[in-house]
């Protein structure tokens, strides 16, 4: 091989690597962008206070959060240390997590020393305890599969398991573990 060949040679290479590094960097940062766009929220709120309404007009639900992180094109919002209060007429409950998030779909999913506190007067069960608790905010049902213990003035419950439905106070556990009843 002669030098004039070399030289054209690398001249070539380094054409061809001048014309095409436009779209071989191109196609890397598009895909970092997208990747960027989708774990970014759209907004967050700090010291979030807000209460939701049906179509009646009645207040459906609180939330007071720490921090709340809207990601719209994901359908759905994260809270750090939220309480949702969920308001059905007389029968009132209270919910506190480390975490929770809510789709577009009214389905909240509350993580981390779950707890549930019935804010109805004289009811048998007063608290639910959890670290996992799934909620339908519009059926006003609730649900768990992990171990669960319910509290109650005079009663103290354990389970791994539930099914809720906070219309009718009606709560069912999965796999029931022990009942502990105190004297009244």
């Amino acid at each position: 091989m002669t030098v004039s060949r070399v030289v054209l040679l690398i001249v070539f290479a380094l054409t061809m690597y001048w014309l095409w590094s436009p779209y071989l960097n191109q196609s890397a940062k598009q895909n970092a962008t997208q990747e960027d766009i989708i774990a970014t929220p759209d907004y967050v709120a700090t010291d979030l206070k807000q209460t939701k309404y049906a179509e009646t007009g009645q207040r459906s639900y609180l939330v007071e959060a720490n921090k709340m992180e809207l990601y719209q094109q994901l359908g759905f919002s994260h809270f750090t240390a939220p309480t949702f209060t969920l308001f059905n007429g007389p029968q009132n409950w209270q919910l506190t997590a480390n975490e929770a998030t809510l789709y577009e779909n009214n389905m909240l999913i509350l993580e981390g020393n779950v707890k549930a506190f019935n804010l109805t007067e004289g009811a048998m069960i007063s608290q639910i305890n959890a670290d996992h608790i799934q909620v339908d905010i519009g059926k006003r049902t609730m649900r768990s599969d992990l171990p669960v213990e319910i509290v109650g003035p005079h009663l103290n419950i354990t389970g791994q398991g539930l099914n809720a439905d906070l219309n009718t106070d009606i709560i069912e556990l999965i796999n029931h573990t022990r009942t502990i009843y105190y004297d009244q």
